[in-house]
């Protein structure tokens, strides 16, 4: 039995959850509404304040959409009732971020300003130039948003420099030594 797929998920207070034919899943919440088709194999049920996932068989790609499709209802709900957020640091001499509306400026070193456009459903703030926040309730689209930004300049392991995620750790190296 798969250990995600068989647990719980406790609908909060404040959370409706609609389940349609074809497994379509509905969460409205305090922050949106969210909606995704999950799996048509999978069993999806509603008991009182919690959502139950059952696999029809033992097949090894039933096993597999099991916990998948559990670990997706949860994030929804997570999602309308906390939200998600990702935090971006830009490190480097004259890197600069600055926000106008939905753009994103950033200034990265290249010849030319990057612009960024936040997607439906997210939104980026700016904590001072140098530090970017993205919120959102759908976890898949924060995260997707964020690596995007990263991926205009990623941090190198020389000098440190580029976009990074405020949690992750650059592994440095020693840079060219002369000879004597």
């Amino acid at each position: 039995m798969s250990r995600i797929g068989k647990m719980p998920i406790a609908i909060p207070a404040g959370v409706t959850v609609d389940i349609a034919e074809n497994n379509k899943v509905t969460v409205k919440g305090p922050k949106g509404t969210l909606e995704r088709v999950l799996p048509s194999e999978m069993v999806i049920e509603v008991n009182g304040a919690e959502i139950t996932v059952s696999r029809p068989s033992e097949l090894k790609k039933m096993k597999a959409l099991h916990g998948l499709t559990r670990t997706l209802i949860a994030n929804m709900v997570i999602g309308v009732t906390a939200g998600y957020e990702k935090h971006l640091e830009i490190n480097g001499v004259g890197y600069r971020a600055a926000k106008s509306g939905k753009e994103l400026n950033l200034t990265l070193g290249y010849s030319h300003p990057i612009i960024m456009i936040d997607p439906e459903g997210v939104e980026s703030i700016l904590d001072g130039q140098n530090k970017i926040t993205i919120k959102g309730i759908d976890k898949e689209k924060v995260g997707q948003y964020a690596a995007e930004i990263r991926d205009k300049r990623p941090p190198e392991p020389y000098k440190g420099k580029g976009i990074k995620y405020s949690d992750e750790v650059i592994r440095r190296k020693v840079g060219k030594t002369g000879k004597k």
